[in-house]
């Protein structure tokens, strides 16, 4: 695939992040043909360790279709940080936007222009005890039906094995190898030209958190739990832990203190 439009930032970038990659971790790369050689897409990406944009980042540059990643548009006001954001051609977020589709209109931009634009539909790293995919949030799929691009599930594996989630320091010994396959479009037909409700993208949605579990599953070797995990869910069902937890302890106090004072047995 021609290598274009990757400027002097990127090249910057790559050639400081590139050697330290190339030490650290071997590579498993598979599924490059699946990448676009021309016009805008999207890959949506499983996110398991604070360096695996890094990994990520060195498979799709290879292919010559770089990524651009998705960032609050506060960094790109922020001198060098800015600087480089804006020269390797990050995508601001705006989500201080009321209008949700607002919120993405550069990364809409960017694939209308033919760029691909690399989402972590999870949002943050997984919280899955066993480092599968979460749930996704609907950035990436309201995007794709905006644009109507191509969707390519990407999964990786092996930067987290090199930095935990969560983890202060590196496992350096022995050397880990970074596994990514990227799959074939995901089938989101049935989705377009219908009006974007909340009930529309979350399903659209998990069809592109489906498609990138597979190719997990077969960079793994297994199979991923029948339901994702949730983080809403289990944050709202920590909170109910929590509430009921605070009640049973003022009961058991309210109790005490009645006996304490003779009004109670």
């Amino acid at each position: 695939m021609p290598r274009r439009r990757i400027g002097f930032w990127y090249r910057f970038a790559a050639v400081l992040c590139k050697p330290p990659l190339v030490v650290l971790l071997k590579r498993d790369w598979r599924g490059m043909e699946n990448i676009p050689a021309e016009g805008g897409f999207i890959t949506a990406v499983n996110h398991n360790s604070h360096i695996d944009p890094f990994a990520y980042a060195h498979f799709q540059y290879n292919t010559g279709r770089v990524p651009r990643f998705l960032a609050k548009s506060g960094l790109f006001n922020k001198g060098f940080i800015g600087a480089a954001m804006r020269g390797t051609g990050q995508i601001p977020v705006y989500r201080e936007s009321s209008d949700a589709l607002s919120a993405f209109r550069a990364a809409i931009d960017a694939v209308e222009r033919g760029e691909c634009v690399a989402f972590y539909p999870e949002g943050t790293l997984t919280r899955d005890p066993d480092g599968w995919p979460m749930t996704g949030k609907t950035g990436a799929a309201r995007v794709a039906l905006q644009t109507k691009c191509p969707v390519i599930p990407v999964a990786q594996w092996g930067a987290n094995e090199l930095l935990p989630p969560y983890a202060k320091r590196p496992s350096l010994l022995p050397r880990k190898t970074s596994r990514v396959l990227a799959g074939p479009p995901v089938d989101l037909d049935r989705f377009y030209d219908r009006e974007m409700t909340p009930e529309l993208l979350k399903e659209a949605t998990e069809v592109i958190m489906a498609a990138v579990t597979v190719q997990l599953e077969r960079i793994r070797g297994e199979k991923a739990p029948g339901t994702p995990y949730d983080p809403r869910s289990e944050r709202i069902e920590q909170r109910r832990r929590t509430h009921r937890q605070t009640r049973h302890e003022r009961t058991r106090g309210g109790r005490a203190t009645a006996r304490e004072e003779g009004l109670g047995t």
